[in-house]
């Protein structure tokens, strides 16, 4: 099968490899399509240790064509998307049954461009912050494949006010479209809020960015950190602050939840999934590339200049 690998020398190249066997409780499927996401930078810039050679790829939508005991063996045929540890940039990849789903009539392209993405929006709105109806929600990286999902799943949660930010203008507008009330550029926030204290902040960026987000929080407002997208280097707060302003860090780890409870990953991506079927939430694929174009595909979503969400064509 062709498959694309990361290599010792950091370059991606298109390898032909041996299709894998599904283990107990995995599937094996036919890949369609792939997401990409942040995960790609972060394992191609070596914050994630693997070994290399290395097949990337988190994101997958296809037909099962093979199972591993104990999976019921009418899986076989089935139109799915999967979360995945690692391949799913390769024509055939393996998943755990239990975060293997299936799509129905959606059409696979969209499905592929669910991926972690979707549970985690819906678990920052519904399980990690618990946004409840007329809150203030302020939302980072408005524009990314998370950032626009979550202003919807926060709309259908109640929210009052969304407010997001983003980098530049085009981002902005691209936002937009997604149920914003209000976008803010990067380097206006937090001067430009104003008088708005939101009760909830999503910040996927780490550093300053984190430490402001704390400050501008309304009385019992919660921050929920998901990701160091500026830095990783370390924020502190002052626990004693914070409890007699009845103010909140909480963190979301999509990748640990699936190592540990991934019984609630599951049931978060149906939900999403069930959202965007009934076409509740929008799915929005903004860029498609080849197999053979993965390393521009994700120097494009490292350098901040694609918007929505990105795929890999594999079949």
């Amino acid at each position: 099968m062709k498959a694309v690998v990361l290599d010792t020398d950091d370059r991606y190249r298109v390898a032909e490899l041996d299709e894998p066997t599904p283990g107990p409780g995995q599937v094996a499927i036919r890949v369609a399509y792939a997401g990409i996401q942040w995960g790609d930078t972060m394992v191609r810039d070596g914050h994630f240790a693997v070994p290399r050679p290395f097949v990337p790829g988190f994101e997958a939508a296809g037909h099962v064509v093979a199972v591993g005991a104990g999976v019921d063996a009418r899986r076989v045929g089935t139109p799915v998307t999967a979360l995945t540890a690692s391949g799913a940039y390769a024509e055939v990849v393996l998943a755990p049954d239990p975060l293997t789903f299936d799509i129905g009539g959606m059409p696979l392209r969209t499905a592929a461009g669910l991926g972690w993405g979707a549970p985690t929006a819906y678990d920052l709105i519904n399980t990690a912050a618990r946004v409840r109806p007329g809150e203030h929600v302020l939302i980072h990286a408005a524009a990314g494949s998370v950032g626009t999902l979550a202003a919807q799943f926060a709309r259908l949660a109640g929210a009052g006010r969304i407010v997001g930010v983003v980098g530049t203008a085009d981002r902005a507008d691209y936002a937009a479209r997604f149920g914003y009330d209000r976008l803010l550029l990067r380097k206006e926030f937090p001067a430009n809020l104003g008088d708005e204290k939101p009760d909830v902040v999503l910040d996927p960026v780490g550093g300053s960015t984190r430490t402001t987000g704390l400050e501008q929080l309304a009385p019992h407002g919660r921050l929920v950190a998901y990701g160091n997208l500026a830095t990783y280097e370390p924020v502190r707060a002052d626990t004693n602050d914070l409890l007699m302003h009845g103010k909140s860090l909480l963190t979301y780890n999509s990748n640990l939840l699936s190592r540990t409870h991934p019984e609630r990953l599951a049931d978060s991506a149906r939900r999403a999934l069930g959202l965007v079927a009934d076409g509740k939430v929008r799915m929005d694929i903004t860029a498609e590339y080849a197999l053979g174009d993965l390393a521009m595909a994700v120097q494009h979503l490292a350098e901040g200049t694609t918007h929505g969400k990105s795929i890999l064509r594999i079949a």
